[in-house]
C-alpha cells in the first residue's frame, strides 16, 4: 500500500497562522468577522472531528479496501491516475455535498458545518462528528473502478485542504477565469447563505463546473448580502448540541406522533423542512417565494 502522509495533520499549523492573519486583517479594517465563542465552538468541532476521524477513517479504509478486491480495473499509482482521481473525487464530492442538502439523513451530519452565523476561516474547521461513518458511500465507486484506497484518501484530504481558504470574507473576487472554473470565497459564501436565493447552491469542492453543469450554480449578488447560518438557527455554542441536535430533531420527527410508515421514512430521506402534513417548506419553496416577491430589477 502506498505510504502517503496525513496532510491534514501537517496543515494544522498553517490553519492556525491563517486564522491569526485573517483576524489581524479584519480587526485592522474594523470588520467584526470573528466572535470568540463562535470561533472556539468551530475549533472544538474541528478537534473533535480529528479525534473521531481516527475511528471513522479506519472504517472508511476498511470499506474502500474491501471494495477494491472486486475492482474492474487496476489503475496504477502514477501521474495520470492522479489527474483522473482529481476529477473523479471532485465529482463524488459534488454529489455527496448536494445530497447532504437534499436528504435529511445526510443533512443531520452536514448541518454542523452550516450552523455558524459567522463566516471566517475558523468556520472551515466546524466539521461533523458523525458524517465520517457513513458519507464515504459516495466514494465506493472509485475503488470498484480500480483506484487504490490510499490514493482516494489522499485526494479526499487534498479537497478538504483546498476548501479551507475559501471560508473568508477578506477576499472579494478572484480573477474571472478562476471564478469560472474553481470554487472561490465568493461562490462558497453563497453556499453558506440562508437567504432563499442562496439555499442549496454551489456544492462544489474544488471545481465549480459541476454546479454549472447540473443547475445548482448561483453567483453572489451585489444587492443581496449573504446572511450566514441556517433557516432556523440553533443559537448555541455547545459543541455537543451542535454535533447532535439535528439528529435528535430528525428522530423525533420520524418516530413520534401518529404517522404512516412511509411518512416516517420520508422524515429521513426527504429534504430538510419537509413535513408530512404539508406545512413545511423546503429550500425550493422558499426560493420560489423569494423570486415571486422580489422586484425583477433587484434579482
Amino acid at each position: 500500500m502506498p505510504d502517503f502522509p496525513n496532510i491534514i495533520l501537517f496543515a494544522i499549523p498553517f490553519f492556525i497562522l491563517a486564522m491569526l492573519l485573517e483576524l489581524y486583517v479584519t480587526l485592522k479594517q474594523n470588520i467584526k468577522t470573528y466572535e470568540p465563542k463562535d470561533a472556539f465552538s468551530s475549533i472544538a468541532m474541528g478537534l473533535g472531528n480529528v479525534f473521531i476521524g481516527f475511528l471513522s477513517k479506519a472504517l472508511v479504509l476498511l470499506a474502500l479496501t474491501w471494495v477494491y478486491k472486486f475492482r474492474i480495473f487496476t489503475i496504477p499509482v502514477t501521474w495520470w491516475s492522479f489527474v483522473l482521481i482529481f476529477f473523479a473525487d471532485d465529482f463524488s464530492y459534488y454529489w455527496f455535498h448536494r445530497i447532504s442538502h437534499e436528504c435529511r439523513l445526510f443533512w443531520a451530519s452536514h448541518v454542523v458545518h452550516h450552523s455558524s452565523q459567522k463566516y471566517n476561516l475558523s468556520t472551515a474547521l466546524r466539521q461533523t462528528w458523525s458524517g465520517g461513518f457513513y458519507t464515504f458511500i459516495f466514494w465506493l465507486w472509485l475503488p470498484l473502478l480500480g483506484f487504490h484506497p490510499a490514493m482516494i484518501l489522499l485526494q479526499m484530504s487534498i479537497s478538504l485542504l483546498y476548501q479551507f481558504w475559501i471560508h473568508t470574507e477578506t477576499i472579494d473576487q478572484m480573477p474571472k477565469w478562476f471564478e469560472a472554473i474553481f470554487n472561490t470565497p465568493s461562490h462558497h459564501r453563497v453556499h453558506h447563505g440562508s437567504n432563499p436565493i442562496y439555499l442549496d447552491r454551489n456544492h462544489a469542492g474544488i471545481l465549480i463546473i459541476w454546479d454549472k453543469m447540473f443547475g445548482t450554480f448561483q453567483p453572489e449578488l451585489k444587492n443581496e448580502k449573504v446572511t450566514y447560518g441556517l433557516v432556523k438557527n440553533i443559537n448555541t455554542f455547545n459543541p455537543i448540541k451542535i454535533a447532535f441536535l439535528e439528529w435528535l430533531y430528525m428522530f423525533k420527527d420520524a418516530f413520534t406522533g401518529h404517522k404512516s410508515f412511509k411518512d416516517r421514512l420520508n422524515y429521513l430521506f426527504k429534504p430538510p423542512g419537509w413535513k408530512h402534513d404539508g406545512s413545511g417548506k423546503i429550500s425550493n419553496d422558499l426560493r420560489r417565494e423569494w423570486l415571486n416577491n422580489k422586484p425583477k430589477s433587484t434579482r
